[in-house]
């Protein structure tokens, strides 16, 4: 009797290890990838796609979104995965750059998604990485609305551009800073920096209602002069 008694406990033991309807789920914070051919490909969170000329041929498509569906840590990512991709979302290659690909997104600008293959290539897409004498132009995006990011600015003379460039380079790093929430959240603006390479740079500029800034590295105040570039009341800009 004992004998069996023990025998029944280790069944349940073992029963109790195992996933089962009732178990909780686990959340994974995924980071931004594509698994294709054999290599991990990582979003440039800070960059997107300059133009839609430098897409390249069809690679094929996503053949599985890990995100929502995959609660098990353990997961084993496979080609054709992707973090938050939908199966069937296409995937390019960029004209001359075999390290990215670039993969169709209707929430990002120009409609495209662009990584970087981690096996080939270093992240090297941060404001220190860009080379401020060839931008050619600035668009400014407003962050977060209905239909994603709408483009509210456009900067392409040459005197304004290295004008707005020296207003950020000429920010006060306050790593403490804290945003005045008290009439709501700031103002999310996207700056996108167009130099001749495929991807161009994009970074966050926020407005409280009182204060501009945004975060090369650490947080960083912006002279109210960068107020000349965006929008009036009116919608027009006048620089």
């Amino acid at each position: 009797m004992k004998k069996w008694s023990v025998f029944v406990l280790f069944i349940v033991l073992l029963t109790g290890c195992r996933s089962t309807p009732f178990s909780p789920e686990i959340s994974i914070d995924w980071v931004d990838f594509v698994k294709w051919d054999g290599k991990s490909y990582d979003g440039i969170y800070t960059g997107v796609l300059a133009d839609k000329k430098f897409i390249g041929e069809k690679l094929g498509e996503v053949k599985f979104k890990v995100a929502d569906n995959v609660t098990n840590p353990n997961y084993k990512i496979r080609n054709g995965d992707a973090a938050f991709h939908e199966k069937g979302t296409e995937i390019f290659t960029i004209k001359g750059y075999p390290q990215l690909i670039a993969v169709k997104s209707s929430r990002d600008i120009h409609g495209y998604r662009v990584y970087f293959s981690r096996d080939d290539s270093e992240y090297k897409w941060h404001f220190m990485d860009m080379p401020t004498e060839k931008v050619q132009r600035i668009e400014i995006y407003l962050a977060y609305t209905p239909n994603g990011s709408k483009k509210i600015v456009e900067i392409n003379n040459t005197k304004e551009v290295k004008r707005f460039l020296q207003i950020l380079n000429n920010g006060e790093s306050s790593p403490n800073f804290q945003p005045n929430t008290e009439h709501g959240n700031p103002t999310y603006y996207e700056m996108v920096f167009y130099t001749d390479k495929p991807v161009a740079y994009k970074f966050d500029l926020q407005f409280d209602g009182n204060t501009y800034y945004w975060h090369p590295a650490d947080t960083a105040i912006l002279s109210k002069e960068i107020s000349d570039f965006l929008p009036k009341n009116d919608g027009t800009y006048r620089p």
